[in-house]
């Protein structure tokens, strides 16, 4: 009796390699596409406000970042709402509509990787300058010997 149904792909076809298109690597302690900080847009700031010292901050550190390399000129605005949403939590922090606030300002934080969770949807890795490549056999293990428990020994 033959098989049901087309035949099956080839491997090479099946494989899948879980990659976006954007996935990348960025470099920590590397200063991204911003090394001298842009103020704040007045944009989502028409009242001429004067900004909370955590905000400004937090909006420093957002543009050193290794994500900021990402980031492009047209992405300043959005970020600028963005420190609207940490301003008015800054703030406010009493406020009823500050669990509002706070995820609006989750979802908008989403858009830019400034969380571990958001890089990991984007598929951004962030390889720090301490990490070491893999490090190399040593010298009795290249010349074969048959017990790698050779190597180890008993530290007083």
């Amino acid at each position: 009796m033959a098989p049901r149904g087309p035949a099956p792909k080839p491997a090479h076809l099946r494989q899948r390699t879980n990659r976006k298109a954007g996935a990348t690597t960025l470099e920590a302690g590397s200063v991204g596409k911003f090394p001298e900080i842009p103020e704040i847009p007045d944009i989502p700031n028409p009242d001429g406000r004067t900004w909370h010292p955590l905000t400004v901050a937090r909006w420093t550190r957002a543009l050193q970042s290794p994500m900021a390399g990402q980031w492009l000129d047209a992405d300043i605005d959005g970020l600028g709402a963005l420190a609207l949403l940490w301003d008015l939590i800054n703030t406010n922090p009493c406020d009823t509509k500050l669990s509002v606030w706070m995820g609006e300002e989750r979802l908008q934080a989403q858009r830019f990787g400034l969380s571990p969770l958001d890089r990991s949807r984007l598929q951004w890795e962030i390889r720090r300058a301490s990490e070491e490549p893999a490090r190399k056999p040593s010298s009795a293990a290249k010349r074969g010997s048959s017990d790698p428990r050779r190597l180890l020994m008993a530290v007083k």
